[in-house]
């Protein structure tokens, strides 16, 4: 899988609270198909017997025809379909299926969430869609990191919390431009940062590297590195920016002086 799950890695490592994990064991929290049947899975596990049965009868809710379809996929881990193997349920279908979209979604619509096109413009609705999210309480705002708005994303990816705004990086919802205007916010958290960085179809597209490689919250060594990838014009203004570490600067310098020393 192309993207990055930091939903499912918090709950690898046990960082998710319970009111969260009945959530997802019940199906209320789902992300993309990935990372919802992972997740499902993981909290059969569970150390509380009433989140371990919630997820066991999700389990038993989805489709069989689409649970079949999904496990037929050639990104599916061969540790799920052991999984699934062991329950019954082994590959089939006609044609294996290719989307994001969660295998069961038992959460209800939500009908005081306002439906704003992406690229909305205009101060109000902004400005309705902030104080939505100021007053939601986390469940809430992890719901919408991974599958609100635009504008509930671009404000959640800046959350105290870094589940939360690791989560938008979730979001099945995602674009890439999102992601290179993510990459140049210097208020973001580190985590988030390299989360970004971590995604080999991210860091394909040249805006995330160099926002990367300006964003002064970039880890240095990570700033170092894809500083290489960077067009000669894009050196000269990183070797300029007083806004990242002195060290970046000194070797963008460095590695123009480099350069023209080569072409003579």
């Amino acid at each position: 899988m192309s993207r990055p799950t930091p939903l499912l890695d918090f709950f690898k490592r046990g960082e998710v609270a319970r009111d969260v994990r009945m959530q997802a064991a019940e199906g209320a929290l789902a992300p993309t198909a990935h990372e919802q049947v992972e997740i499902l899975l993981l909290l059969t596990g569970d150390t509380e017997a009433e989140i371990r049965a919630a997820a066991e009868l999700t389990i038993g809710r989805i489709p069989i025809d689409a649970l079949r379809a999904f496990l037929a996929r050639a990104d599916v881990p061969e540790t799920i379909r052991e999984a699934f193997a062991k329950r019954g349920i082994v590959p089939g279908g006609a044609t294996p299926s290719d989307g994001d979209d969660p295998l069961i979604d038992t959460a209800p619509a939500d009908p005081d969430e306002p439906d704003i096109p992406d690229g909305a413009a205009g101060e109000e609705p902004r400005q309705s869609i902030s104080q939505q999210v100021a007053r939601m309480g986390f469940s809430a705002r992890l719901k919408a990191a991974v599958k609100g708005s635009r504008e509930m994303r671009a404000l959640l990816i800046r959350d105290p919390n870094k589940m939360i705004s690791a989560s938008v990086l979730s979001s099945p919802k995602l674009t890439e431009n999102e992601v290179e205007a993510f990459a140049k916010m210097a208020n973001l958290s580190e985590d988030v940062l390299r989360i970004i960085a971590s995604n080999r179809r991210w860091m394909k597209n040249y805006g995330v590297v160099f926002g990367l490689c300006r964003n002064p919250k970039t880890p240095l060594a990570m700033s170092l590195n894809n500083m290489n990838r960077l067009t000669d014009r894009d050196l000269q203004v990183l070797s300029i920016d007083r806004n990242v570490p002195e060290p970046l600067r000194v070797a963008a310098r460095k590695k123009i002086v480099a350069a023209t020393s080569g072409k003579r």
